[in-house]
């Protein structure tokens, strides 16, 4: 579902743009101007849903980074697969925030290893770069990079996701707990992706004694 094409506006338009388009499709679709409409309420909704994403400045960025860029779709693909395409999107999202911030601290990523290199002998004898050790400590660590900005993007983000997740179908508006379960499962992408961008930095500065 394309927000600028319900909106009937282009992905450059201002947001004086989008505010105008909203207000007209609002006026000409409204049920009070269209009793003898089926349809008048459904079309109200989704004109809401698009200008609620959309006509928000913040909602809008974030939105434009999870859309599909205008990909060819077929009428009848399978919301699973529409999901697992949204989750990987929400991981590299979370996976490059961590990594360009930890590439920005060599001296963090070189104490890191160390400590890193040291748990690896304990458990194993000798060093490598295992995966789980490193996994590990990525997950205690990642709360000392988080701003209140950076958790503020990453609700955006999460929260614009599962609107477009329900808007494909993937679960019904109305089914709170299932909301409750996708948004749980695209964050959980999202936080997974930070994890795998501090063990990207950390490996790309590993060298093994």
């Amino acid at each position: 579902m394309d927000y600028y094409k319900i909106l009937g506006v282009s992905r450059e338009a201002s947001d004086e743009d989008i505010k105008r388009a909203y207000r007209k499709l609002v006026f000409e679709h409204h049920p009070d101007r269209n009793p003898d409409s089926l349809h008048a309420e459904e079309k109200i909704r989704e004109i809401n849903r698009a200008y609620e994403i959309i006509g928000d400045a913040e909602k809008r960025r974030s939105y434009d980074r999870l859309y599909w860029a205008g990909e060819p779709r077929a009428e009848s693909v399978d919301p699973r697969v529409i999901l697992e395409e949204m989750e990987q999107k929400l991981f590299d999202e979370g996976r490059k925030e961590l990594f360009a911030l930890l590439m920005q601290d060599v001296k963090r990523i070189k104490d890191e290893l160390q400590l890193i290199r040291k748990r690896t002998v304990a458990d194993q004898g000798y060093d490598s770069f295992l995966e789980q050790v490193v996994e590990a400590r990525a997950a205690e660590i990642a709360e000392d990079f988080l701003t209140e900005d950076m958790q503020q993007r990453k609700q955006r983000l999460v929260d614009v996701a599962t609107d477009m997740m329900v808007s494909q179908g993937v679960t019904t508006r109305g089914d709170e707990s299932g909301i409750r379960r996708l948004r749980a499962r695209l964050e959980a992408s999202f936080i997974k992706g930070r994890l795998h961008g501090i063990a990207s930095a950390l490996e790309l500065f590993y060298e093994r004694r």
